[in-house]
């Protein structure tokens, strides 16, 4: 049974994890197996909870432990779960609980781009999407709209911080996805090559003349295709694009010259999806 506590101290040591550690120190670079991530919402946390994700500890606004937090407590024995109204939680954290309820869990090890390509037809890569916002919505689309999975260069955002695993709805937790390298070194050439030799043709999108439309039939008819998107001001880079086999353009109107890359993953993931 979940032991509930009553916040009296905002400086106790086990509430570090939602007040005091930066992103970065929960992520825990120099020993990832520790690692933590803070899921928050109760939809997100289920969906991680139904994804083999394990919880540490909960925090929650008190209101909700006979309400929509009950689902959570009764998922989540032997969890401790720190618990006060909605100031007091407000002052421990900085900020506004969104739907009044964290959830602090242990991040995962994360496959290889060999192991979680095996067998998908439709991949997408994110080339240094720094913006949390952009990556939680472009897994949303890669989830709803049939990519296999998402593959993540060395400088992107993390997929689970805390608000790009909220706007994701938390379909992170759905979509298979890893790390394409681990230093940027290791991108473009190292990744564009494993992802070939996988059998993947690449897909760089991005506006130049020699761009092919998004729905050309040679396009849409490979058997494995990357779709790879480049960052929220400069696009991807030009060693990225020159090593693709691709290049492929979202054709616009009304003098428009480019979307959102939150909205062109959209657009490309359906169009580009496997028949």
């Amino acid at each position: 049974m979940s032991q509930i506590i009553e916040i009296t101290d905002l400086a106790l040591p086990q509430l570090d994890v939602f007040a005091r550690l930066t992103e970065a120190q929960l992520r825990n670079r120099l020993e990832p197996e520790k690692g933590i991530f803070i899921a928050e919402s109760p939809k997100v946390i289920v969906r991680a909870l139904d994804a083999g994700y394990t919880p540490v500890s909960l925090l929650m606004e008190r209101k909700h432990i006979d309400g929509q937090g009950r689902e959570l407590i009764s998922r989540c024995p032997d969890v401790p779960v720190y618990t006060a109204g909605r100031e007091v939680l407000a002052q421990l954290t900085g900020y506004t609980l969104t739907r009044g309820i964290l959830c602090a869990m242990r991040r995962p090890v994360l496959p290889t781009v060999e192991a979680l390509c095996t067998g998908a037809r439709r991949v997408a890569v994110l080339e240094g999407i720094v913006d949390s916002t952009n990556i939680g919505a472009i897994f949303r689309s890669a989830a709803a709209l049939h990519m296999d999975a998402v593959l993540l260069t060395p400088t992107c955002c993390d997929p689970l911080c805390r608000r790009a695993a909220r706007v994701s709805m938390g379909t992170v937790f759905q979509i298979p996805w890893t790390r394409i390298g681990a230093h940027p070194e290791d991108w473009p050439q190292p990744g564009l090559t494993r992802l070939q030799n996988l059998g993947f043709k690449t897909a760089a999108m991005a506006l130049s003349k020699e761009s092919v439309s998004v729905d050309d039939p040679q396009l849409m008819a490979e058997e494995k295709l990357a779709i790879v998107l480049g960052t929220e001001g400069d696009g991807l880079a030009a060693s990225t694009i020159a090593g693709c086999d691709y290049t492929v353009c979202i054709p616009m109107s009304h003098g428009v010259d480019s979307l959102n890359v939150a909205a062109a993953s959209a657009v490309a993931f359906w169009q580009l999806r496997a028949h």
